[in-house]
């Protein structure tokens, strides 16, 4: 008869719950975050990840590595998967520019050749990084990213769709310029929007803990980090508080950045760069325009309190780890501000 958990000692449970995880992403952030926390919780973890010159095994240490171009689909299967059993994908994976060819690229087809090659070796379960604000698709990689989703909520397989909120480090861009002596600058009045930041760490725990827990299968959920939303505003007072500096601020009209967008748009139809240009300052409208929490449909609204929190570390611990010096801002790919 096998046993239940319950009847097992704490090294057979953690033998009993380890997995064989494929990830997807892993050299961001949040991927490297994830693959510790899946590390950490005993999980075999194997990590596909692109060739690059100087990519360093210590970032993965305790897990392996295979490389291959996760947008080829046989480079997914021959590379990837090598036709092996695995019993769940962690996808970390996401657009690096969020422009329309790359979004659709990579937030869609790259995801749906990668549910593909794990239907065929048995893959019983996925968990997929999303974005908070897919709630209201008007971009490009928004409307990429949800329809990956309605395909994997309609594969069959076990799913958690995690909709974090906004991340420590597109909050960072403003960090070296109040150091400088510039002013904080704001959209509007700096109160247009607000967030709950959430760690790398907390976010790669949480993305590791849908494995085994069961309330989150199945079901897509919004995160964000500890503590009250905050608004623009409010991390400038902080940031200049933590400086010992006099707080300072310089307000961008939004209409600004209507105007770039129609010129780009209107130049893009000749200069197809512009074009990306155009859609890249969309997104920053958008973020500039639009809180990253969970939207109240029925009030229109968007509400702090229905955002769930989780984790410890605050934007506010970090700005201080940063002014220290004992953190350092890694912005990647895609930092808009």
């Amino acid at each position: 008869m096998t046993p239940l958990l319950s009847d097992l000692s704490a090294a057979d449970t953690t033998r009993a719950m380890r997995k064989r995880v494929l990830v997807l992403g892993a050299t961001g952030t949040i991927g490297r975050a994830t693959v510790r926390a899946l590390i950490s919780e005993g999980h075999e973890v194997v990590c596909f990840i692109r060739a690059r010159a100087g990519e360093s095994a210590q970032l993965f240490e305790g897990a392996s590595i295979r490389h291959g171009d996760v947008s080829d689909p046989l480079s997914l299967k021959n590379q990837g998967f090598k036709d092996e059993q695995f019993d769940v994908v962690v996808s970390c994976l996401a657009s690096r520019t969020g422009a329309p060819k790359d979004a659709w690229a990579i937030d869609y087809q790259a995801h749906v050749n990668a549910l593909g090659c794990a239907k065929q070796v048995g893959v019983s379960q996925f968990v997929l990084l999303s974005a908070i604000c897919v709630q209201k698709p008007l971009l490009a990689f928004q409307q990429a990213k949800l329809a990956f989703e309605k395909m994997l909520m309609e594969s069959g397989m076990t799913y958690s769709i995690v909709r974090p909120t906004a991340f420590f480090k597109s909050l960072s861009g403003q960090i070296e310029r109040v150091k400088k002596g510039k002013p904080f600058l704001l959209f509007g009045d700096g109160t247009l929007t607000s967030c709950k930041p959430i760690s790398d760490d907390d976010l790669g725990n949480y993305l590791a803990d849908c494995l085994h827990d069961q309330t989150r299968h199945n079901r897509i959920l919004p995160i964000g980090g500890p503590g009250a939303a905050i608004t623009p505003k409010e991390q400038g007072e902080r940031l200049f508080t933590l400086l010992h500096k006099e707080a300072r601020f310089k307000q961008v009209p939004v209409a600004l950045l209507d105007v770039v967008i129609i010129v780009l748009s209107v130049l893009g139809r000749i200069i197809p760069a512009l074009a990306d240009k155009a859609e890249l300052a969309r997104i920053g409208r958008y973020y500039a325009t639009e809180s990253m929490l969970v939207w109240d449909a029925q009030s229109g609204t968007y509400d702090a309190s229905m955002t769930p929190s989780t984790g410890t570390q605050t934007l506010f611990d970090y700005y201080a780890d940063v002014v220290a010096g004992a953190a350092a801002p890694e912005r990647g790919d895609h930092a808009v501000f």
